[in-house]
């Protein structure tokens, strides 16, 4: 039997319909479904669990990680973990299955040690459109470097602990788990005989400033580089010093709603140095954070003692405090329970947090 894990957040419902629908006309129903919301805002997560009624063979896990940054190795994991089948499918929500998805699958796994497959992807208008797999006409399609829809045998995905939950926001962690693979000796087979899913085009604001989320201007980069440094290292097993695929404590979710001790600091290089060495590394309690812009820096004031060379407010931008702090948090709390938020108008960061025990 095979499981299917698709991650979620705030994604447009029309695009998960036509999604489920793919599944529910599989001519092979031998398979279950995680569906993992991985944060979405209390709109989408009601209107999600409104859908998902139609679909019976749907196994929905809802994580409490909302204004966190987006962590989709995490949500695989915590399907993985909880994972019986002997065949493991990590899908993706944007995608339309062929109807025969799940009886190829079954019978490829059979050969290889894991398989991904072929994208086709669809332009805007074309996914507006209705209609079964064969009636969406692709716009152009993926080589083997998009490695987003991989089938694995399940005990070998977890031999080398699953996804790498040190990548957040986007990119890399599909391809980081063929390159361990291959690093422990297994086979990464790319199907391209045909096509079996074709993807729905969908706007992207979610990883930009314009989200509402955290958002790390560099973290795509960083996540590549990470991931070639790996390989270089022939690195098989990830998530060594963290438990993977671990839930959030429930108690700590209900505790961010209640007040905590507070710490205000603003952007001036010697608070920042010493909040983002010090206090946040070795945190161990509840702590609630605003981070603002010093307005002294930018006086007239200020700039004429720095021009004299005298003592003076020396600040970093709201932009390199806010990739910062989010960088302490994936390297030592990404386990945490916290909110996270920045208005890039008022230039203020507020982040509250409670680190794992």
């Amino acid at each position: 039997m095979l499981s299917i894990v698709l991650t979620y957040r705030n994604r447009n419902l029309t695009i998960v319909k036509k999604c489920l629908d793919s599944l529910k006309n599989q001519t092979n129903s031998k398979f279950s479904l995680y569906l993992i919301n991985y944060g979405s805002s209390e709109k989408y997560t009601l209107e999600l669990e409104i859908l998902i009624k139609s679909y019976s063979f749907v196994k929905y896990i809802s994580v409490s990680t909302h204004l966190q940054l987006w962590n989709k190795s995490r949500a695989i994991n915590i399907a993985l973990k909880k994972c019986d089948t002997p065949y493991f499918l990590m899908g993706d929500i944007d995608l339309i299955y062929h109807p025969e998805m799940v009886e190829k699958c079954i019978r490829l796994i059979k050969k290889y040690d894991s398989v991904y497959f072929k994208y086709a992807y669809l332009n805007q208008r074309e996914s507006s459109k209705s209609g079964s797999f064969f009636d969406f006409q692709p716009s152009f399609y993926g080589n083997s470097e998009v490695t987003g829809t991989t089938l694995y045998q399940t005990e070998i995905l977890k031999e080398i602990n699953g996804y790498d939950e040190f990548y957040h926001g986007w990119g890399a962690e599909d391809t980081d788990v063929h390159l361990r693979l291959k690093n422990a000796g297994y086979s990464v087979y790319f199907y391209k005989a045909e096509i079996l899913v074709k993807h729905q085009w969908h706007p992207k604001d979610y990883r930009s400033k314009k989200s509402t989320y955290p958002f790390h201007t560099m973290l795509e980069r960083t996540n590549h580089q990470y991931m070639l440094q790996n390989d270089r290292m022939k690195t098989v097993k990830a998530n060594l010093n963290f438990n993977w695929g671990k839930m959030p404590s429930e108690k700590n979710i209900l505790a961010l709603k209640e007040s905590f001790e507070k710490l205000e600091i603003s952007s001036e290089i010697s608070q920042i140095d010493a909040f983002l060495t010090g206090v946040l590394p070795q945190l161990k309690y509840g702590l609630e954070i605003n981070i603002v812009e010093n307005k002294q820096s930018s006086s007239i004031k200020n700039r004429f003692k720095k021009i004299l060379g005298k003592k003076h407010i020396e600040t970093y931008d709201m932009a390199y405090i806010n990739n910062r702090v989010l960088e302490e948090i994936i390297k030592c709390h990404r386990l945490a329970s916290y909110t996270y938020d920045i208005d890039w108008n008022r230039r203020v960061i507020h982040l509250k947090i409670i680190p794992d025990a």
